[in-house]
C-alpha cells in the first residue's frame, strides 16, 4: 500500500497551499482531488486581497490583516520557487458611495480601519472621480484603502502545485475520496479505486469537506454558497484598481475586468444563471457606464465553503487523531491561504499552536 508522510485533500488554492509550505519543508505530500488544481472555486475567484472591505466589524478580520501582511514574502517565494508568472498588484482599493447615506458608511469604515492602523482616505466627489476618472457621474465619494490588491488566483494556484511537485510533492487527480478510516497510528485514505496511507490528513476540500466520511463523526458543518463572476473584455484603458460598488466589485485583469460576486444559497449547483449574469453585468454598467460598450467575456461559478460563523475551520480534529482540518474559507480562500498554510505547518511539524488556532478549532462546533 502507498504511504506518505501527510495527504492533502484538495487541490484549491489553500490545499496547494499547504502542500507547498509543508513540502517546503521536508515533508512527503500528496495531494489529492476529484478535479485537478484550482478547478473548483479557485477558478472563479477574483483574487481580491481586500480585508478592510470585507472583513470589517467581522471575526475574520484578525486572520486576514495578517495573511495580507504575509503576501508580498509569499508571492516571491512561490514565484522563485516555481519559475511561474504571477499577476500580483498592491494598488489599493477604491470604495464607490452613490448617495449621502452611503457616504456616511463609508466614513464610518474610515473610522474603524482608522481605529486597526489602516491608511484610508475618505474622498468627495470630485476627488474620487480623479481616482477614477471611469465611474458614473453620480459618484458621491469614495473610501481609498491603498495596502489592499489582487492577485491571479488560478495563477497563484497552478504556480503552488508546479513549485509543491518540483519539491517532489505528489497529485492524485481527477480521484475522489470516499472515506478516512484510522490505521494504527495512521489513517488509511480510500479513493473509488485504491487507497493510500499517511501519518497525517489535512482536510482541505472546500465545500465538500462536509461530504466526506468521517470514521464515525458527524459531517463538518461546511455548506456551499455559489458566487458568480462574470469577465468582461475592454478596450478602454484598465481601471486603477479594485473598484467597489454597492452591488458588485470589479477587479481589473489585464485586458478584462472581472466583475463579481453574487451568493446564493443553491446547494451544490454550479451552473451560471442568467439572473445573475444580468445582475452583474448591470451592477458593473451602473457603476462604470462605458462596460455596457464592452464585449462579454464570459462568466464561471465557484462554491465557497461557509461555516456557521463565517471564521474558517483551521486545526487538529479530537476525534481521529492525525487530522487537521483547513477548510471553510468562504469567500476568502485566496487571501487566506499564506496564513492557513503557515498555520497548519506549525503545528505539524513544530507543535506550535498560534493563538488563531483558538479562534478557527473544529471544537466550536461540537466533536470533530
Amino acid at each position: 500500500m502507498a504511504f506518505s508522510d501527510v495527504v492533502v485533500i484538495g487541490a484549491g488554492v489553500v490545499g496547494c497551499a499547504v502542500a507547498y509550505e509543508l513540502v517546503s519543508r521536508g515533508v512527503s505530500v500528496t495531494v489529492v482531488d476529484s478535479r485537478g488544481p484550482g478547478l473548483g472555486a479557485t477558478q472563479a475567484a477574483a483574487g481580491m486581497l481586500a480585508p478592510y472591505v470585507e472583513g470589517m466589524g467581522k471575526p475574520v478580520l484578525k486572520l486576514a490583516a495578517r495573511s495580507l501582511g504575509m503576501y508580498d514574502e509569499f508571492i516571491d517565494r512561490v514565484r522563485a520557487d516555481s519559475g511561474c508568472a504571477i499577476t500580483y498588484q498592491r494598488t489599493g482599493s477604491l470604495q464607490v458611495a452613490m448617495s449621502d447615506e452611503s457616504l456616511g458608511e463609508l466614513a464610518a469604515m474610515a473610522s474603524a480601519a482608522k481605529t486597526h492602523g489602516v491608511e484610508c482616505r475618505l474622498m468627495d466627489a470630485a476627488q474620487t472621480l480623479d481616482e477614477e476618472p471611469q465611474l458614473t457621474p453620480e459618484t458621491s465619494g469614495g473610501l481609498l484603502i491603498p495596502a489592499h490588491g489582487y492577485v491571479g488566483s488560478a495563477e497563484l494556484c497552478a504556480a503552488l502545485m508546479h513549485a509543491a511537485t518540483k519539491k517532489e510533492a505528489q497529485l492524485r487527480a481527477p480521484e475522489r475520496v470516499r472515506e478516512l478510516a484510522p490505521d494504527g497510528r495512521n489513517i488509511t485514505v480510500r479513493f473509488d479505486q485504491g487507497s493510500i496511507t499517511a501519518s497525517t490528513v489535512v482536510l482541505a476540500g472546500g465545500s465538500w469537506s462536509g461530504q466526506l466520511q468521517l470514521a464515525d463523526m458527524p459531517p463538518l458543518p461546511v455548506r456551499p454558497v455559489r458566487g458568480q463572476l462574470v469577465e468582461i473584455a475592454s478596450s478602454a484603458p484598465a481601471l486603477r484598481r479594485i473598484t467597489w460598488g454597492a452591488r458588485c466589485y470589479l477587479v481589473p485583469f489585464g485586458s478584462t475586468v472581472l466583475a463579481g460576486a453574487t451568493m446564493e444559497e443553491a446547494g451544490f449547483d454550479e451552473r451560471t444563471t442568467v439572473a445573475g449574469v444580468h445582475d452583474l453585468l448591470d451592477a458593473a454598467s451602473d457603476l462604470i457606464p462605458r462596460i455596457w460598450q464592452d464585449s462579454f467575456a464570459g462568466a464561471r461559478v465557484g462554491l465557497r465553503p461557509a461555516t456557521p460563523d463565517g471564521l474558517p475551520i483551521i486545526g487538529r480534529s479530537s476525534r481521529l487523531p492525525g487530522l487537521v482540518y483547513a477548510t471553510g474559507h468562504f469567500r476568502n480562500g485566496v487571501l487566506l491561504a499564506p496564513l492557513t498554510a503557515r498555520l497548519v505547518a506549525d503545528l505539524l511539524l513544530d507543535s506550535r499552536e498560534d493563538e488563531l488556532l483558538g479562534e478557527t478549532s473544529p471544537g466550536r462546533f461540537g466533536e470533530y
